[in-house]
């Protein structure tokens, strides 16, 4: 689907850059590329608030929790 939307000049700047370093195809994959990662990181926060509030309840995936929050989140 095709949608509008306005940016500040300099974040347009910003991704003509990337595209002309090679860094990304184009306007929409950088958009489409940010959303997906804000979109993952929303649901992990939401994951984790979920966990947080029921953290004082005995489950067999603490420890993989616990574990989980030490490793680094790739987002790219």
């Amino acid at each position: 689907m095709q949608i509008t939307v306005r940016l500040p000049d300099d974040l347009v700047r910003s991704v003509d850059d990337l595209i002309a370093s090679g860094d990304a195809r184009s306007r929409a994959s950088v958009v489409e590329q940010a959303l997906e990662r804000h979109l993952r990181r929303v649901l992990a926060e939401r994951d984790a608030a979920i966990l947080a509030a029921t953290s004082d309840d005995p489950d067999d995936l603490d420890a993989l929790a616990a574990w989980a929050a030490t490793r680094p989140v790739d987002l790219a």
